[in-house]
This record gives C-alpha cells, structure tokens and sequence, in this order.
C-alpha cells in the first residue's frame, strides 16, 4: 500500500493535511531568474507558513518545436536547484526524463516528477521509483492526456514493485480532440480511491496544445485552482513568472509572480473550508 500522507521534506501532503504548493517558473531559464522566484516564495511562505516545494525544470525534452528553449541541462540544472534549496530551505523538484537522470536528481530533489507523456513509460517509472526509495524521495505522476484517473493503478503499481509507495498523482486535463484539454475534477476522488495524494496542476491544464508553440489560457488558472481544491486535491502545481509574456517556455499559461500570493491565499483558505468538513 501506499504511504498516505506523504511526507515530503518537513511537509505532510494527503487528505486532512494542509495544502502543498509545487510551485515556480516551468524551466530555469537562469540563475537570477530562479533566485528571485524562489526569494519571493519565501518570503510569502515565511509570512503565511505555507508548505512550498519549489519547482523548475532543468530541462524540457518534451518541446514542441525542436528550435524551443529547453534550459541549462542536468548538471548545471541540478546546481542551481541545490542553491535555492539551501538559500530558502525549500525541498526542490524536477521533471525527469530519461532512466539515467533518476538517480542524480534524486541526490538533490525530494520529489521526483515523472512527466504525463512518459508516465506509462516502464523503464523510466521504474528507475524514478527506485532512485526515489534510495534517496527517500517522493514519486510524483503526472496523469497522461489520454489515461483515465483510475487506470493510474498500474503506474502506482510498478512504483511499489520497485520498492517506492511515497507516491503522489497529478492531474493535468485529458486530451478530447485537437487543441484543447478539459478538466474532469471526478479524476481527484477516484485517484484518492488509490490511497494516495492527489495534486492538481492548475497551469498545464489550461494549456492550448497545437502550431509551433503551445498556447494557453492564464486567466482559467484561478478558476481550476479553485474548483480542484473544493474537490478535494491535497496539492496545487502552480508555474509562475514574474512576466509570463517573456517566459521562454509555456508562458500563455504561467501565473505572474505578482498575481501568485492572492491565488495561494484563496486556495489555503478554500483547503481550511475543505479540512472542516
């Protein structure tokens, strides 16, 4: 079975727990950028005692154009991460992409992502899994597009048979046609149905797939937000920037740095409202 809650770092994330936040820009573009992000979480996580996981990718294999930005790669990445954590005191996370990235992301971040589009890729979960029970590391899977919540049992599955059950599932939208993907919130009760956190990733979710670059919609984040914390999610996936227009990866769809303390505010309160029942 599953562990439920979760312990990530010092933070408990499951039903009845506060609310955990992953949260920071979709990739490092560089090092200032990262240090101003993560100072203002902190200062805001210092002010309100949220429990932020700070994330950024090192890289984005997963471009739709090969002519994107995709960031520093993994060691620099991985450099940069482990600053932040050590100047914040947040636990760090990162997307991985391939089997060989596992094991040294797991030296220096507690959570351990598994992109939607690779989640039922065996070879990848299963290393991620493992590196994540050496390293007491948290698993988190993104849903796939195309899977539906409760067939998310045999990727939770092949992560206990490698030796991890510090699990947590995201959702992230499921793909019906081209171009848009839609949000069923019945996907947070029936992946808690499998003893495990669910986290939901309020900014992919209004991504607009399709053309040269992936568009998106902003301004839908808040309302996601809300609705999956009133359903039940235990953690908010948020991407923020502080001028999502210049973000040089999945900017349509990143919160700004200024507009993120009100939305965080709201979400905590709407988790106090959901915990009282």
């Amino acid at each position: 079975m599953p562990n439920l809650p979760v312990r990530v770092d010092r933070y408990l994330c499951g039903p009845g727990q506060p609310l955990l936040f992953i949260i920071g820009p979709c990739v490092i573009e560089n090092e200032e950028l990262i240090r101003r992000v993560s100072g203002e979480l902190a200062d805001l996580a210092a002010q309100d005692g949220l429990q932020i996981v700070f994330k950024a990718s090192f890289d984005k294999a997963n471009r739709t154009s090969i002519d994107s930005f995709r960031g520093p790669g993994l060691e620099k990445g991985l450099e940069i991460l482990a600053r932040v954590s050590e100047a914040t005191g947040f636990p760090v996370t990162s997307d991985v992409h391939t089997p060989d990235q596992a094991a040294p992301v797991a030296k220096v971040c507690r959570i351990l992502q598994v992109p939607a589009f690779l989640a039922r890729q065996t070879d990848l979960v299963t290393a991620i899994a493992e590196a994540a029970a050496r390293e007491k590391c948290v698993v988190n899977i993104k849903k796939p597009q195309f899977v539906a919540p409760e067939d998310m049992q045999h990727a939770v599955r092949k992560c206990e048979e490698s030796g991890c059950s510090d699990l947590i599932l995201t959702e992230r939208g499921t793909m019906f046609g081209y171009g848009r993907l839609v949000n069923d919130m019945q996907s947070i009760p029936i992946m808690h149905s499998l003893d495990v956190p669910v986290c939901f990733d309020a900014t992919h979710s209004v991504q607009r797939p399709g053309g040269s670059t992936t568009g998106g919609n902003r301004e839908m984040v808040p309302w996601l937000a809300r609705a999956a914390v009133a359903c039940g999610a235990d953690a908010v996936f948020l991407e923020t920037h502080p001028d999502p227009d210049k973000a040089l990866s999945d900017g349509p769809n990143q919160v700004r740095l200024a507009d993120a303390p009100r939305l965080i505010r709201q979400l905590v309160q709407l988790r106090q409202l959901v915990n009282g029942f």
